[in-house]
């Protein structure tokens, strides 16, 4: 076992759910107004560790590394992020010191540098410890596989979806799939980049076989392709009322106030994040024709 450092008083934690594969369950929470929002996780090789996204804050990072020391004595070599919502990628200072590779995207160096300073502003207002924003060194544009010790992951880049910077972690051995924010359980989707490429890119993973996913928010494990389907049928409806609404030639503020999801009941956060939603469907889907 690793010894833990004085900084590791209080570890994440973590589920192995399948054979070295281990996550950090997140809960359904505003982002910035509480900690451990988004599902972390981690695979363990013979020679070393993948992290696959990091947590909102150093604090969240800390406990993860903490998590990990207390499994393995094996380093860190690879930090690898999902996508560039802060809930996954404040906590890689945490891991600065096992001086890893830090992985991402082709376009999350620039969804970073864009959206980075606002939100360690929002992120300082609730951290006893102000975050700092870590750069991927490597960037992904199609699949790139990691040696981990005779363990791979692969890593895959996709077209705009969820954003327009995500990225999949697919542990080849147990055939577990991190899908990041691709797919949502329990806490209400949140659209930020292409509502049709969403779809299109759920459709498209839904006719692949994977043992189990990893989705970014909700139970910290589901089974595929059933998982996909909840965050599908959001997406679905949510364009059908949208599209609905623009040909009648409704305006968006009334959007905001009238398109609710057609099963509220089954998402949680829905107050907070489905405004956001309709505004981000009305502006690509006015455009259609």
């Amino acid at each position: 076992m690793a010894a833990a450092g004085p900084e590791c008083a209080g570890p994440a934690e973590v589920q192995e759910i399948a054979e070295g594969v281990h996550v950090r369950p997140g809960r359904a929470a505003i982002l910035f107004e509480a900690g451990n929002v988004a599902n972390l996780g981690f695979v363990i090789g013979s020679r070393c560790v993948a992290v696959v996204d990091t947590g909102g804050s150093l604090a969240e990072g800390r406990a993860l590394d903490c998590a990990i020391r207390r499994l393995t004595d094996l380093p860190v070599c690879f930090v690898v992020n999902t996508h560039v919502h802060p809930d996954h990628v404040l906590g890689n200072g945490a891991f600065e010191g096992h001086n890893p590779e830090f992985i991402g995207h082709a376009k999350l160096p620039r969804a970073m540098a864009a959206r980075g300073e606002t939100w360690l502003r929002r992120a300082a207002e609730h951290a006893d410890e102000p975050a700092r924003i870590v750069m991927p060194e490597r960037t992904v544009g199609d699949r790139v596989q990691l040696d981990l010790g005779n363990r791979t992951v692969v890593l895959q880049a996709h077209p705009t979806a969820h954003t327009d910077n995500d990225l999949s972690v697919l542990d080849e051995r147990t055939g577990v799939l991190f899908l990041g924010d691709l797919v949502f359980l329990e806490h209400l989707p949140v659209l930020d980049g292409s509502i049709n490429g969403w779809i299109d890119e759920l459709e498209r993973l839904s006719g692949q076989a994977f043992q189990a996913v990893v989705p970014g928010h909700g139970p910290p494990v589901a089974p595929w392709p059933q998982a996909a389907r909840p965050t599908t049928d959001y997406l679905l409806d949510l364009r059908a009322r949208t599209r609905a609404w623009i040909a009648r030639g409704g305006e968006l503020g009334a959007a905001q106030d009238e398109i609710h999801p057609d099963d509220p009941d089954r998402w949680q956060l829905a107050g907070e994040y489905q405004r956001r939603n309709v505004s981000s469907a009305f502006a690509e889907l006015e455009w259609e024709n």
